[in-house]
């Protein structure tokens, strides 16, 4: 029970790997906030990990992380309810529907929306979720990012797919990393850390032949799923790596080697 009693938010927790962090952290002994835009999903979510898990430890909130009311909603929320807030997973993945074209493709106007959702939904949630922590004295924001934030894209596992690698997620990811940064040194002595985790790719019904080709660029596994995460996220959250901050964790079978 490595994050027994915590109260953990993790936005964008109704989604592939939010699902999967929250059952996590329930059997860590933490109550989850599942704060997602989908409502319906998020019904789904609880309903099944209910069967299992606790319900008085899974609750939710629906959160719009662009919105800085939405953002002060749930922090309101969480803290009349609960009396505290221990942390924040900033694991939400907003997009328009032009996200994902090829370069050439892509349009100015998308890829600033896109960057504004997502990167600039992760600097306002952390910068709301920030001002509570500061007030409490002490918090704790983890930041899921990608092995695309850190090494160039390897174009060529997308060889005769439908798929590529967007330009938007390397500005987002890579954008994301360095705002984890800032954050942990700009909350210098206020006893908020911040870190954030890079994952290699999730399995999620891709092309065998993408994901041979995937493969043959890792060391064991290839593409992970959600539970490879996990151990990452719970040594995060919990007081074991109290005094890592600033700091971004690589788990990716060897794919940027």
């Amino acid at each position: 029970m490595l994050l027994n009693d915590k109260i953990i938010v993790v936005a964008g927790g109704a989604g592939l790997i939010g699902v999967g962090f929250v059952k996590s952290i329930i059997e860590n002994g933490a109550t989850a906030i599942i704060a997602d835009i989908d409502d319906k999903k998020t019904s789904k979510v609880i309903k099944n990990l209910s069967q299992n898990l606790p319900l008085k430890q899974i609750d939710s909130f629906k959160l719009n992380i662009t919105s800085k009311k939405s953002l002060q909603e749930c922090v309101k929320y969480v803290d009349s309810k609960y009396g505290k807030i221990d942390a924040l997973v900033n694991n939400t993945y907003p997009r328009n529907k032009n996200y994902g074209k090829d370069f050439f493709n892509t349009e100015y106007e998308d890829f600033v929306e896109n960057l504004g959702t997502n990167l600039g939904g992760c600097f306002i949630s952390s910068k709301i979720f920030s001002i509570y922590f500061k007030k409490q004295g002490y918090g704790n924001i983890i930041n899921i990012s990608s092995i695309y934030g850190v090494i160039s894209p390897k174009f060529e596992i997308y060889k005769n797919t439908k798929m590529t690698m967007p330009v938007e997620y390397a500005a987002i990811k890579s954008g994301m990393l360095h705002l984890t940064k800032y954050l942990a040194k700009y909350h210098k002595g206020k006893n908020i850390r911040v870190n954030a985790i890079s994952p290699g790719g999730i399995q999620n019904n891709q092309p065998n032949s993408f994901l041979k080709m995937y493969r043959d660029k890792c060391l064991n596994k290839g593409m992970l799923d959600t539970n490879d995460l996990i151990g990452t996220l719970i040594f995060l959250l919990s007081d074991m790596s109290k005094y890592i901050n600033g700091q971004n964790i690589i788990v990716d079978d060897g794919f940027n080697l």
